[in-house]
Protein backbone atom coordinates (compact mmCIF):
# COMPACT_ATOMS: atom_id res chain seq x y z
CA UNK A 1 0.00 0.00 0.00
CA UNK A 2 1.54 3.36 -0.99
CA UNK A 3 2.18 5.86 1.75
CA UNK A 4 1.31 9.53 1.54
CA UNK A 5 3.00 12.09 3.74
CA UNK A 6 1.23 14.86 5.56
CA UNK A 7 3.51 17.19 3.59
CA UNK A 8 2.04 15.93 0.34
CA UNK A 9 -1.53 16.05 1.64
CA UNK A 10 -1.00 19.67 2.69
CA UNK A 11 0.68 20.69 -0.55
CA UNK A 12 4.00 21.58 1.09
CA UNK A 13 7.04 22.04 -1.13
CA UNK A 14 9.18 18.90 -1.31
CA UNK A 15 12.10 20.44 -3.17
CA UNK A 16 15.42 20.05 -1.30
CA UNK A 17 17.17 23.24 -0.27
CA UNK A 18 19.98 24.76 -2.29
CA UNK A 19 23.05 25.41 -0.16
CA UNK A 20 23.64 28.77 -1.81
CA UNK A 21 20.18 29.91 -0.64
CA UNK A 22 20.03 28.26 2.78
CA UNK A 23 21.50 28.41 6.25
CA UNK A 24 23.35 25.29 7.42
CA UNK A 25 22.69 24.28 11.04
CA UNK A 26 25.09 21.66 12.40
CA UNK A 27 23.66 20.15 15.58
CA UNK A 28 25.69 18.64 18.43
CA UNK A 29 28.68 17.17 16.61
CA UNK A 30 30.28 16.83 20.02
CA UNK A 31 33.07 14.44 21.02
CA UNK A 32 30.79 12.74 23.56
CA UNK A 33 29.04 10.93 20.70
CA UNK A 34 32.26 9.37 19.41
CA UNK A 35 33.13 7.25 22.47
CA UNK A 36 31.96 6.03 25.84
CA UNK A 37 28.42 5.66 27.08
CA UNK A 38 26.90 7.87 24.36
CA UNK A 39 28.90 6.55 21.38
CA UNK A 40 26.59 6.47 18.36
CA UNK A 41 26.37 3.69 15.81
CA UNK A 42 27.85 4.93 12.54
CA UNK A 43 29.19 8.17 13.98
CA UNK A 44 32.37 8.15 11.86
CA UNK A 45 30.55 7.80 8.53
CA UNK A 46 28.05 10.47 9.60
CA UNK A 47 30.86 12.79 10.68
CA UNK A 48 32.65 12.29 7.35
CA UNK A 49 29.41 13.11 5.53
CA UNK A 50 28.96 16.19 7.73
CA UNK A 51 32.49 17.37 6.90
CA UNK A 52 31.72 17.04 3.17
CA UNK A 53 28.44 18.93 3.68
CA UNK A 54 30.24 21.67 5.59
CA UNK A 55 32.92 22.01 2.89
CA UNK A 56 30.23 22.34 0.22
CA UNK A 57 28.27 24.88 2.25
CA UNK A 58 31.33 27.03 2.82
CA UNK A 59 32.23 26.84 -0.88
CA UNK A 60 28.66 27.93 -1.75
CA UNK A 61 28.89 30.89 0.63
CA UNK A 62 26.14 29.59 2.91
CA UNK A 63 25.74 30.90 6.44
CA UNK A 64 26.91 28.16 8.82
CA UNK A 65 25.72 27.93 12.42
CA UNK A 66 27.06 25.37 14.90
CA UNK A 67 24.98 24.17 17.84
CA UNK A 68 26.22 22.46 21.01
CA UNK A 69 24.36 21.08 23.99
CA UNK A 70 25.63 22.15 27.40
CA UNK A 71 24.69 19.72 30.13
CA UNK A 72 26.83 21.42 32.76
CA UNK A 73 30.15 20.64 34.39
CA UNK A 74 31.20 17.00 34.72
CA UNK A 75 28.48 15.71 32.38
CA UNK A 76 28.95 14.03 28.98
CA UNK A 77 27.85 17.40 27.55
CA UNK A 78 30.30 19.63 29.41
CA UNK A 79 31.31 22.17 26.77
CA UNK A 80 34.13 23.40 29.03
CA UNK A 81 35.80 19.99 28.69
CA UNK A 82 37.13 18.15 25.65
CA UNK A 83 34.26 15.62 25.77
CA UNK A 84 31.67 18.34 25.08
CA UNK A 85 33.55 20.21 22.37
CA UNK A 86 32.72 20.11 18.67
CA UNK A 87 34.67 17.39 16.85
CA UNK A 88 37.67 18.87 15.01
CA UNK A 89 36.52 17.59 11.60
CA UNK A 90 33.53 19.98 11.66
CA UNK A 91 34.88 22.69 13.96
CA UNK A 92 33.75 26.28 13.38
CA UNK A 93 35.98 28.80 11.67
CA UNK A 94 36.06 32.51 12.33
CA UNK A 95 32.72 34.13 11.64
CA UNK A 96 30.65 30.97 12.21
CA UNK A 97 28.56 31.37 15.37
CA UNK A 98 28.20 28.67 18.00
CA UNK A 99 24.80 28.50 19.66
CA UNK A 100 24.67 26.88 23.11
CA UNK A 101 21.44 25.09 23.96
CA UNK A 102 20.13 23.06 26.86
CA UNK A 103 17.09 21.34 25.33
CA UNK A 104 16.64 19.24 22.17
CA UNK A 105 15.10 22.03 20.04
CA UNK A 106 18.02 24.36 19.34
CA UNK A 107 15.62 27.29 18.82
CA UNK A 108 14.30 27.18 22.40
CA UNK A 109 15.99 29.59 24.79
CA UNK A 110 18.78 30.48 22.35
CA UNK A 111 19.58 33.08 19.70
CA UNK A 112 19.52 30.53 16.86
CA UNK A 113 16.40 32.09 15.38
CA UNK A 114 18.06 35.51 15.30
CA UNK A 115 21.07 34.07 13.45
CA UNK A 116 18.80 32.28 10.95
CA UNK A 117 16.69 35.42 10.39
CA UNK A 118 19.80 37.58 9.95
CA UNK A 119 21.04 35.24 7.21
CA UNK A 120 17.89 36.08 5.26
CA UNK A 121 16.95 32.61 4.03
CA UNK A 122 13.75 30.71 4.73
CA UNK A 123 15.48 27.42 3.90
CA UNK A 124 17.66 25.73 6.51
CA UNK A 125 19.72 22.57 6.11
CA UNK A 126 19.95 20.55 9.31
CA UNK A 127 22.30 17.69 10.18
CA UNK A 128 23.78 16.35 13.38
CA UNK A 129 23.71 14.01 16.36
CA UNK A 130 21.31 12.40 17.46
CA UNK A 131 18.80 11.88 14.64
CA UNK A 132 15.86 11.00 16.88
CA UNK A 133 16.52 13.72 19.42
CA UNK A 134 18.14 17.09 18.66
CA UNK A 135 18.06 16.77 14.86
CA UNK A 136 14.35 15.90 14.82
CA UNK A 137 13.42 18.51 17.42
CA UNK A 138 15.46 21.27 15.72
CA UNK A 139 13.95 20.43 12.31
CA UNK A 140 10.48 20.56 13.90
CA UNK A 141 11.38 23.83 15.62
CA UNK A 142 12.50 25.32 12.31
CA UNK A 143 9.27 24.22 10.64
CA UNK A 144 7.11 25.61 13.44
CA UNK A 145 8.77 29.03 13.21
CA UNK A 146 8.17 29.23 9.45
CA UNK A 147 11.48 27.99 8.07
CA UNK A 148 11.74 25.21 5.49
CA UNK A 149 14.12 22.51 6.77
CA UNK A 150 15.99 19.96 4.71
CA UNK A 151 17.67 17.19 6.73
CA UNK A 152 20.72 15.37 5.34
CA UNK A 153 20.29 11.72 6.36
CA UNK A 154 23.81 10.36 5.98
CA UNK A 155 25.26 13.21 8.07
CA UNK A 156 23.13 12.12 11.05
CA UNK A 157 23.51 9.21 13.46
CA UNK A 158 21.91 7.88 16.62
CA UNK A 159 21.94 4.90 18.98
CA UNK A 160 19.82 1.86 19.85
CA UNK A 161 16.89 2.43 22.20
CA UNK A 162 14.56 0.27 24.27
CA UNK A 163 10.83 0.51 23.58
CA UNK A 164 7.98 -1.28 25.37
CA UNK A 165 9.72 -4.58 25.94
CA UNK A 166 11.83 -4.61 22.79
CA UNK A 167 15.05 -3.07 21.56
CA UNK A 168 15.18 -0.93 18.46
CA UNK A 169 18.46 -0.88 16.56
CA UNK A 170 20.17 2.41 15.90
CA UNK A 171 19.27 2.00 12.23
CA UNK A 172 15.57 1.59 13.10
CA UNK A 173 15.64 4.63 15.40
CA UNK A 174 17.51 6.69 12.76
CA UNK A 175 15.09 5.83 9.95
CA UNK A 176 12.04 6.21 12.18
CA UNK A 177 13.17 9.73 13.08
CA UNK A 178 13.83 10.59 9.44
CA UNK A 179 10.38 9.27 8.48
CA UNK A 180 8.78 11.45 11.17
CA UNK A 181 10.63 14.51 9.86
CA UNK A 182 9.74 13.71 6.23
CA UNK A 183 6.07 13.19 7.11
CA UNK A 184 5.56 16.87 7.88
CA UNK A 185 8.47 18.88 9.30
CA UNK A 186 10.90 18.90 6.41
CA UNK A 187 12.43 17.43 3.31
CA UNK A 188 14.86 14.56 3.92
CA UNK A 189 17.65 13.83 1.44
CA UNK A 190 20.03 10.89 1.42
CA UNK A 191 23.21 12.98 1.22
CA UNK A 192 24.61 16.42 0.45
CA UNK A 193 24.76 15.35 -3.22
CA UNK A 194 20.96 15.73 -3.33
CA UNK A 195 21.13 19.42 -2.39
CA UNK A 196 21.09 22.13 -5.00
Amino acid sequence: MPTTTLRALNGLDETPASLADATLILVDYQNTYTRGVLELDGWQAALDAAAALLDRARAAGAKVIHVVNDGGEDTPYDIRAEIGRIHPSVAPVEGEPVVVKQVPDAFVGTDLGEHVDAAGHKDVVVAGFMTHMCVAFTAAGAYLRGNRPTVVADACATRALASVGSELTADQVHHGALATIADVYGVVVASEKSLG
